[in-house]
């Protein structure tokens, strides 16, 4: 930790001067909001950075100059070429896959998945596919909207895939590749309970079925097929090593029967694959070269090679990848938000306090910003825990220079000016562009009840580009006219406001929630992302007698 304050400590000293505690303290807890639960330690070591700075002598500041503003450098130019290169990787070889279960939309994590493996296939000239692994109609039965949704929020995310394959439509495929093995007596058909077979396997010991000819094996296979066995009844294993180090690789099922219908396929099939047995063949099928899994799922490999091993089939290379954790949304799973969602907590896989994809949407977030916060958490084994805050900043860039200004007064107050003449006035749209939009100056306005609160008796402020205003009677909300001109007023005084001719009701919904008055130009930019001056960016979804404008982010 003191390495990373003091590379803060001295790159602020040298484009300042001299360290600044707080600009220093600013600049950590922005680049790594994680530490703000320890900003009084984090607090603490700055402290002792800065004063151990500003005891070297100048030779060895030099020194921590050149030492760290390299750094600086080297990480902006690692920043750039965004991905690790791929082991092994050949250009216009490379096959990669994003293999979700479609019982929800894409989340944030979702898209890590699809961003990172779309990237690599880019970097590579090489080929993505997405592939929907959803041959469990049960435990995590597939929504039929999802496989849309994948396929639009790919897109929308600049990774529309080079093809798409459905496992749910490709049964037959893993029944020809189970026959085989069974043929080949690397498969059995078992008939223990679950509790049966994991005394066998807890204590490395063959369950009595395993040796079973492959004559009475594909006999068993026909009738499981032919739905002539009950749920639990009997399953398919793949042989490994009954006495392999780690239990859960020790004869795993590769089929098991399940009696319920699909959304895709209906009541076609009750012999189903398990991911392990599916995903391994179709890896082979689809002739993937990498693979880029998380870590908690390194036995998935060592189940799997058994089967190529069998086939004498190359496996993929693998890469595993630490958990991504985003603080603001705890560990939110699929079926957990299909279930509050179900429960009325939530209005819709699209509702703005969700992490999908759909809701950022909804939102106005723009791909590239998304894109850019994924490639930025990289593809290291270490688990990573980041805040949205990071997310918003890549999206701030993005549409702080086009979204136009207006004003948005929530918790509206009342209040008089005593001696000010109505009158036009012309606002911005952007600071930064061409274009106006036009208010009407009264003698009576809204302000915000925040703002109002802050004030006292003989306060001055300026509504922003009206006028400047004194207060006189905080009970009767009345002010008295000053002057047109900025004048001195103090920073921080200049506030925003609205005239009822301008205003319309409006509500934002989603992290923030606030009710008031918008300005009526702000109809023009329907659909759009806007700054509601002072307070965040929205986009402006619909009208119907108020306007409805989702939160976006400050």
């Amino acid at each position: 930790m003191k390495e990373i304050v003091m590379k803060y400590v001295v790159l602020n000293a040298l484009k300042y001067g001299k360290p600044n505690e707080k600009a220093v303290m600013g600049k950590i807890m922005a680049e790594m909001p994680e530490l703000r639960s320890k900003a009084k330690e984090v607090l603490e070591i700055v402290k002792e950075c800065i004063a151990e700075f500003n005891s070297l002598s100048e030779e060895k500041r030099r020194a921590l100059f050149e030492r760290y503003s390299v750094i600086d450098v080297k990480k902006k130019d690692e920043r750039e070429t965004k991905l690790p290169p791929l082991e092994n990787a050949e250009e216009g070889k490379v096959v990669m896959r994003f293999a979700p279960n479609p019982n929800g939309p894409p989340t944030l994590g979702s898209a890590r998945g699809i961003i990172v493996n779309d990237e690599y296939c880019k970097m590579y000239k090489g080929k993505f596919i997405l592939r929907f692994d959803d041959t469990d109609p049960r435990t995590k039965r597939p929504l039929l909207e999802a496989y849309g949704w994948y396929l639009e929020d790919c897109e929308w995310l600049d990774a529309k895939p080079k093809e798409v394959v459905y496992a749910s439509k490709r049964i037959p495929i893993y029944y020809e590749y189970c026959e085989k093995l069974l043929k080949m007596e690397k498969a059995y058909p078992c008939f223990c309970s679950r509790e049966e077979f994991k005394k066998y396997r807890d204590a490395g010991v063959e369950c009595p079925h395993r040796n079973v000819s492959k004559e009475k094996a594909l006999e068993v296979w026909e009738k499981m097929l032919n739905g002539e066995y009950e749920e639990g009844e009997v399953v398919i294993r793949i042989k490994t090593d009954m006495r392999h180090k780690d239990p859960a690789i020790r004869d795993w099922v590769a089929f098991r029967i399940i009696y319920e219908d699909h959304p895709l396929v209906g009541d076609k099939y009750c012999v189903w694959p398990t991911l392990d047995f599916e995903s391994a063949i179709e890896d082979h099928i689809l002739g993937i070269t990498h693979i880029i899994r998380g870590k908690d799922l390194r036995d998935s490999e060592l189940r799997q090679r058994y089967i190529y091993k069998y086939f004498g089939w190359e496996y993929p290379i693998t890469k595993h990848w630490g958990k991504v954790s985003i603080h603001e949304f705890g560990r939110l799973s699929t079926s957990e938000i299909r279930k509050a969602i179900e429960e009325g907590k939530y209005e819709g896989w699209d509702d703005p306090r969700l992490p999908t994809i759909r809701a950022f949407r909804r939102r106005g977030f723009q791909p590239e910003a998304i894109r850019n916060f994924i490639l930025s958490l990289g593809v290291g084994e270490n688990d990573v825990a980041v805040s949205v805050k990071n997310l918003y900043a890549e999206n701030r860039k993005l549409v702080d220079p086009v979204a136009n200004r207006y004003f948005f007064v929530w918790n509206p107050v009342e209040i008089k000016i005593e001696g000010v003449e109505e009158r036009e006035v012309r606002i911005p749209l952007h600071p930064n562009k061409d274009g106006f939009r036009v208010l009407r100056g009264k003698s009576t306005v809204y302000i915000t009840s925040d703002d109002f609160e802050k004030l006292k008796e003989g306060d001055i402020i300026r509504l922003k580009d009206f006028c400047n205003i004194k207060l006189i009677d905080k009970n009767e909300r009345i002010f008295e006219f000053v002057s047109y001109e900025l004048g001195d007023v103090k920073k921080g005084r200049i506030i925003h406001w609205l005239s009822e001719d301008d205003s319309i009701d409006c509500k934002v919904i989603g992290e923030v929630t606030k009710e008031g008055f918008a300005e009526k130009n702000a109809l023009n930019d329907m659909g759009n992302v806007v700054q509601f001056e002072r307070f965040a960016f929205c986009r402006l979804e619909s009208f119907n007698g108020f306007l409805r404008a989702i939160y976006t982010h400050p």
